[in-house]
């Protein structure tokens, strides 16, 4: 079987490999290498993104749409809805009896009069019937296709303990180790586990495998935070067969904020054999992809200095969609503002833009900033921009994007929510009307920790 040094000489020789991203320390024994070209004619893209020179966020577009959550992976659906995972909220009910771990909520109508659904067949993974010490999971990756709705949850590598926040533990610091797959059959109305079980099993800590997750443990903990590229309505616009997997390379600084992906033919997203890992590109703009995780490599570095090492690494975790209308993909991506301590949403994030003619790039960036304040919010601590795939104009020159803000604007009632939190923690369990005074007092202290919207215009030569 070629080595990498191997299979690069021999490529190298039949002119068609450029530089190729480092391998790192990365096995590559048994590498098997696939070179495929571009996904069809990259004549309109490249001229688009010879003249794209920039990208303005209209502020006086901010929508607060309220609810309550974060994170908010979006897809676009068959039936011209787009369908968003929710993480850590009660949701958009006024009168909430649960706090969801992890939700999907329908959205229908524009940016400007979005209307929200809970999809009630979606796996309960909640309070009160979850408990302070059950597994976590967090509905991250998300796609819609031919009725079928598929999310990667990840997971941690321990429980979280009732006061993390106010005291993270330094020496067993709490990072996002895997991820599962569930999907639905029906457009959400029943759920299946990967392996087909129904319903969806939510695995004791000590139960998770490499056989119940779809990634577990793995190098590095990559593939631990995952992004489905999105294609228009119902994947439409995609041509060569396969759905592109985006994710960050592990849990610190140096490589959290080095991207890798993966990519899978429709069919086969359920089966982990059939993924194939970006390695590197060629001279003529295509991709080489390998069935071996060790031997990926990295896609686009982003910025150091912007991963937190205390509660636990969170940051450049991307938004890719493809813009139809100018041919090129767009992803928007986010830094950690971290203290010097390390702790998170110490100060604003980071946010930038960046464009290609291919999923796996190269990425030329657009915009940034280092001190992200939408609105022009001084407090501000933004994260997770989506770019929803809906809601791009006709003719691709601006876009919609989703957000959440950690920013408190009540510390007094955060301090009384908090000791109510401890409370129910440490009794083990919590009724309907606990979750409800827990969900109405953090909708007071953190109101903007909820769906967010703003549109943001390409400038363009």
């Amino acid at each position: 079987m070629s080595t990498r040094r191997g299979f690069l000489k021999q490529t190298a020789a039949a002119g068609v490999v450029t530089a190729v991203p480092s391998w790192g320390a990365h096995r590559t024994d048994g590498l098997v290498a696939r070179v495929e070209g571009r996904i069809g004619s990259n004549r309109i893209a490249k001229k688009s993104i010879a003249r794209v020179r920039s990208v303005i966020r209209r502020e006086e577009t901010v929508l607060r749409h309220g609810g309550n959550g974060d994170n908010w992976h979006m897809s676009w659906a068959s039936d011209d809805r787009q369908y968003v995972s929710l993480c850590d909220g009660s949701g958009f009910s006024d009168q909430p009896r649960a706090f969801y771990n992890s939700r999907m909520i329908a959205i229908s109508g524009g940016p400007r009069d979005a209307q929200f659904h809970d999809l009630a067949g979606y796996p309960m993974l909640a309070r009160p019937t979850q408990r302070q010490n059950d597994t976590r999971y967090y509905n991250f990756g998300t796609l819609a296709l031919d009725g079928y709705f598929f999310q990667f949850m990840s997971t941690f590598n321990r429980p979280f303990r009732p006061n993390e926040e106010e005291e993270p533990d330094r020496n067993n610091l709490i990072r996002f180790n895997g991820a599962k797959l569930i999907y639905s059959p029906d457009s959400g109305r029943t759920w299946h586990n990967q392996n087909g079980s129904t319903p969806v099993v939510w695995e004791d800590w000590n139960q998770r495998s490499r056989e119940a997750l779809v990634f577990f443990e793995e190098d590095q903990e990559a593939f631990s935070l995952l992004t489905i590229l999105q294609m228009g309505r119902n994947y439409e616009h995609n041509r060569d067969g396969y759905i592109y997997v985006y994710a960050p390379n592990g849990n610190t600084e140096g490589t959290m904020n080095e991207l890798v992906m993966f990519r899978v033919l429709k069919g086969k997203l359920l089966e982990r054999s059939s993924y194939e890992y970006f390695v590197g590109r060629t001279a003529k703009g295509g991709a080489i992809w390998s069935k071996d995780i060790m031997a990926r490599a990295t896609v686009h570095t982003f910025p150091r200095g912007w991963v937190n090492s205390l509660v636990h690494p969170y940051a450049w975790h991307p938004s890719v969609v493809y813009n139809a209308p100018l041919g090129l993909y767009l992803m928007a991506n986010w830094g950690m503002g971290a203290g010097l301590d390390g702790m998170w949403f110490s100060r604003p994030s980071y946010l930038g833009f960046w464009i290609a003619a291919n999923p796996w790039g190269p990425w030329t960036q657009v915009h940034e900033e280092t001190s992200w304040l939408p609105a022009g919010e001084p407090n501000a601590r933004a994260y997770q921009p989506q770019i929803a795939p809906k809601w791009i104009s006709d003719d691709g020159r601006s876009f919609w994007i989703v957000w959440t803000d950690f920013q408190v604007t009540d510390e007094k009632a955060r301090r009384l929510a908090a000791e109510e939190y401890k409370r129910i923690a440490n009794a083990g369990t919590s009724s309907e009307t606990d979750v409800m005074r827990s969900a109405m007092s953090m909708r007071q202290y953190m109101p903007y920790y909820a769906f967010n919207v703003q549109r943001v215009e390409l400038v363009i030569a």
